[in-house]
């Protein structure tokens, strides 16, 4: 198990990958659906979002991952 202050930074960053990546999902949707309005091909738009959720989900897996290995040491180093 890495420090568990690395582990908090990781953290830190995995929770502002998670945020910034809600934000582009929703901005992502809020433009497919202004271009789906004005009539404009959406499929490479609609491509980005995939990816776009992809990597979200990611970030919630990696968060996830941090959250175990926290856990795992309090568990064998309770304060």
């Amino acid at each position: 198990m890495p420090d568990p202050a690395l582990e908090r930074a990781h953290l830190a960053k995995a929770e502002l990958g998670i945020t910034e990546g809600e934000v582009r999902v929703t901005n992502q949707m809020l433009r497919i659906e202004e271009m789906r309005r004005d009539g404009h091909d959406v499929r490479e738009a609609e491509k980005l979002l995939l990816t776009l959720r992809e990597t979200l989900a990611a970030w919630y897996d990696h968060r996830e991952a941090i959250l175990q290995d926290l856990a795992q040491h309090e568990v064998r180093h309770p304060h």
